[in-house]
Order: structure tokens, then C-alpha cells, then sequence
């Protein structure tokens, strides 16, 4: 896509950035398998982990997509840049469908309106660190600045 940078020059403050997102990711999920443990998987109480309303099947959803992002920023080479858009949008999905869900039964993961609006911010923040982290030749970042000046 032209119109997404390469060779952008704050790149590896963007990656830093998608890691600690990753990061955060893993450590809510931790935090809130040793709240919920014992619970069911898709049980709907009042646990929470940093203040964030979840339950053991949304810990582990947590868990794992920060360990992916974590993977994908560990590696580089523009899978990282993959990772995190395509984890944004996910992420995304996911909280859309718990603001929907928000006081009806079919809750599954157990947020709450606080844990709904941070993962809406985590997923802006992946979309971004995705969007100005990818990596290429000077011929691909000289035909994006060329595409840059047109528009």
C-alpha cells in the first residue's frame, strides 16, 4: 500500500511500543488466570485484574495474543508489522462485541465497560505501531515518499 510508510524514521519506537502493548497483554492475562482460577472457563462473576472485569477464557485469549505480538516483535522483518495489525483488528472485533454484549448473558468473555475501553486503545495502539513499523528497500520507501508527496 503507497500510502503506508516504510522506513519511517521513528520505526523502532514503534516496535518498542507494540512490545510493551504485548507485554501488558501477557501480564493482564497472568494476572487474571491467578484471579480466576478455579472459575470456569466463560464464568461470569465479578473477577478482576487491574481493574478490568475477566474471566479464565478471556485471561487466556489476553495471554496468547500478547505472546504472539511479543513473537512478532522478538522476530521483526515485517512480521511484526503483520502480527500487530492483524492482532488490532482482532482485538478490536473483540471488544465491539463486549461493549454489544455488555449486560446480556451471552458475555462469554466477562467484560466490563473499563476492560472494553482498554482494549480499544491497545488496538489503536497495535494498528499504529503496525502501520508505521514496516521495513523495506530505498527503492519501496523511495516510491512511498514519492506517493506521499502526490496525494
Amino acid at each position: 500500500m503507497a500510502h503506508t510508510p516504510v522506513n519511517h524514521p521513528a520505526r523502532p519506537i514503534y516496535r518498542a511500543i507494540g512490545g510493551l502493548t504485548g507485554l501488558y497483554l501477557v501480564v493482564f492475562g497472568l494476572l487474571g488466570l491467578i484471579a480466576s482460577s478455579g472459575d470456569p472457563l466463560f464464568a461470569q462473576s465479578d473477577t478482576q485484574a487491574l481493574g478490568q472485569g475477566t474471566n479464565l477464557g478471556f485471561s487466556l485469549f489476553s495471554a496468547v495474543a500478547g505472546a504472539l505480538v511479543l513473537v512478532g516483535t522478538a522476530i521483526g522483518r515485517n512480521l511484526d508489522v503483520l502480527i500487530n495489525q492483524w492482532m488490532a483488528y482482532l482485538i478490536m472485533v473483540v471488544s465491539l462485541g463486549g461493549l454489544a454484549f455488555l449486560r446480556t448473558e451471552a458475555n462469554i468473555f466477562n467484560l466490563s465497560v473499563a476492560t472494553v475501553v482498554v482494549l480499544m486503545v491497545l488496538s489503536m495502539v497495535l494498528l499504529m505501531a503496525g502501520m508505521y513499523g514496516k521495513v523495506g528497500s530505498d527503492d519501496e520507501h523511495e516510491a512511498w515518499q514519492k506517493a506521499r508527496l502526490v496525494l
